[in-house]
């Protein structure tokens, strides 16, 4: 990719974060927790999406593992970052699939989605910097 296909995919992947972090927002004021946390993982994978970009001058990889796409962005996050984006990768997979989404509606009541939609605040605003 060129200079500017570079920058012009990683404005896509902001932008379109952007979005997505409004309908966290969206989600979690009318209780819907379990949506909004699912919307999280999407705008901190869309953001590192983002960052995979500028760091390989090449489209990321249709994948939804942060993980995987944090190593690809050579994100340099404490231990403490990496345990929560795995854990935030198992919203990505309850909230899909009708056999995990009972277990997840469960756990995941407005004082747990408050305090990770927190972390994910914070996260993403880390990355947004990045890609500056």
């Amino acid at each position: 990719m060129n200079e500017k296909e570079v920058q012009d995919a990683i404005n896509y992947w902001i932008e379109i974060a952007k979005r997505d972090y409004d309908t966290m927002l969206a989600l979690f004021g009318s209780g819907r927790y379990p949506e909004s946390l699912f919307f999280g993982h999407i705008i901190i994978e869309k953001t590192i999406k983002g960052l995979v970009t500028k760091e390989t001058r090449e489209q990321p990889p249709y994948i939804h593992d942060l993980l995987r796409l944090a190593e690809l962005a050579k994100l340099d996050l404490d231990n403490e970052k990496m345990d929560f984006l795995d854990m935030l990768n198992d919203f990505n997979i309850r909230a899909r699939y009708p056999e995990h989404k009972l277990n997840l509606y469960k756990k995941c009541d407005k004082a747990f989605a408050e305090k990770n939609l927190e972390i994910i605040k914070e996260l993403y605003n880390k990355l947004c910097l990045k890609l500056k």
